[in-house]
């Protein structure tokens, strides 16, 4: 929630699904590094995260080379799909039996497990100059770090630059503009929004962009920390009805609600050129170059328009920290774990994490040479104000609530005024202590 200041040099990706709310049912991968397996003398390390394709190879290389740094150290990389992982972790904490190293985004989510003495405090281990500002600030608790930001990313709206091309389309600033682009779309049987909510964090884009647009960027820092507004303040009221004007006029692909994410079905839709647009982090691009490289060249972007009478601009825009790495407080080793961390986000590697996943770095200095993601990295560079996801800055009970009433905006079955009234109260509830 601080201000982003145009001199910062870097920053980057999340994982866009991010905000994902834990979920089960699905496989989990897992790896040992190096010679592979462990011996009953050496030092296990287990890590668990949520990366696939080039991040989970980026993290793959530096287990590797870690294990032969320290020769009788092996490292046992778990990775869990993204929709399951949050529970996962949940169960583990509370168990009592978790990973030595684990991947959050910070903010309130990672602030839980800190409350209940389940994480390493890391300030001692950790360089905090060679991160950006706002990255290590969202790791911080009472001044201490509890974790290291790999990444950084915003969330913009993507689209199929052909398909604006054909249809005389340009890249909308204004909401009027957005309104125009969708009847155009939908006049010519092209879904103009595709998106997967049964998850609940991607509508959950269109709140908080709405909501930063009408009331400027201190709205959500106002009701976060009781200075003034709430979460039942009219900018949530009327951001929920935009989102409601968009459902109304048949804006999204049907059934969005009941459709998870991590399917891909909403990214399907824009592959074949079924739908035209849709709101996400800069992870999208790295779907892309797993599932449809050629789809690329189409890739255009643009932040989420104004609206009117709004006191939002759109270099304020929507950031989140991810990966994030902790040592949980159970680790047998807090000291060679952060030392993992601190090669894992060591400004040489971050150069090659940047270089070689097409993601942004949490690292001063990490400059992508990607054709696709410079433009992104020079929007986050120019920004005037990043807002951290809700999910990610809310203790997590409110948390939940903020997406099960959004997800409830966009079935059309609770009101935004509803919406609003049930979040002030919960807020009341937990941050008026």
């Amino acid at each position: 929630m601080k201000k982003f200041l145009a001199t910062v040099t870097a920053s980057s990706m999340f994982l866009l699904a991010a905000c994902a709310p834990g979920g089960g049912g699905a496989s989990n991968t897992a790896s040992t590094s190096g010679s592979g397996g462990s011996s009953g003398e050496n030092k296990v390390i287990e890590m668990w995260h949520i990366e696939t394709g080039d991040r989970e190879k980026y993290f793959e290389d530096i287990a590797a080379q870690f294990e032969k740094d320290n020769p009788g150290t092996d490292v046992k990389l778990l990775r869990i799909p993204n929709d399951a992982y949050k529970q996962k972790l949940s169960v583990a904490m509370s168990g009592g039996n978790p990973p030595d190293i684990f991947q959050s985004w910070g903010g309130g989510w990672l602030k839980n497990f800190v409350d209940q003495g389940s994480v390493q405090d890391i300030t001692e281990q950790v360089d905090q100059e060679l991160f950006l500002e706002n990255a290590i600030a969202n790791t911080k608790f009472d001044e201490k770090v509890y974790g290291v930001p790999l990444g950084m990313s915003t969330d913009v709206i993507f689209y199929n630059k052909e398909i604006f091309a054909k249809y005389n389309l340009e890249e909308p600033k204004t909401y009027e503009e957005f309104l125009q682009v969708i009847k155009t779309l939908k006049e010519n049987d092209i879904i103009p929004l595709s998106l997967a909510n049964k998850t609940k964090w991607p509508g959950a884009y269109y709140l908080m962009n709405f909501a930063s647009r009408i009331a400027g960027p201190d709205l959500f820092e106002s009701a976060f920390n009781r200075t003034g507004r709430g979460f039942d303040d009219p900018a949530y009221v009327q951001a929920g009805e935009y989102i409601q004007e968009l459902v109304k006029m048949e804006a999204f692909n049907p059934g969005a609600n009941g459709i998870p994410y991590d399917e891909g079905r909403a990214r399907q839709l824009l592959y074949t050129e079924e739908a035209a647009m849709i709101d996400m982090t800069n992870s999208f691009i790295n779907n892309i170059r797993e599932e449809n490289p050629e789809f690329e060249e189409k890739l255009g972007f643009f932040p989420f328009p104004t609206v009117p009478d709004g006191k939002g601009v759109q270099t304020e825009i929507g950031a989140a920290t991810g990966p994030v790495f902790s040592v949980s407080k159970t680790a047998e080793d807090a000291d060679l774990a952060a030392q993992l961390l601190n090669d894992m986000t060591s400004k040489e590697n971050a150069q090659i994490y940047t270089d070689t996943t097409g993601s942004l770095a949490a690292i001063k200095g990490a400059v992508p040479n990607d054709e696709t993601m410079k433009p992104i990295y020079d929007l986050m560079a120019n920004a005037t104000h990043m807002q951290m996801p809700y999910d990610q800055t809310l203790p997590p009970e409110l948390a939940e609530l903020h997406k099960d009433t959004t997800q409830a905006i966009f079935g059309l079955s609770m009101t935004p005024e509803e919406a609003a009234k049930k979040m002030e109260a919960k807020a009341k509830e937990m941050l008026d202590q």
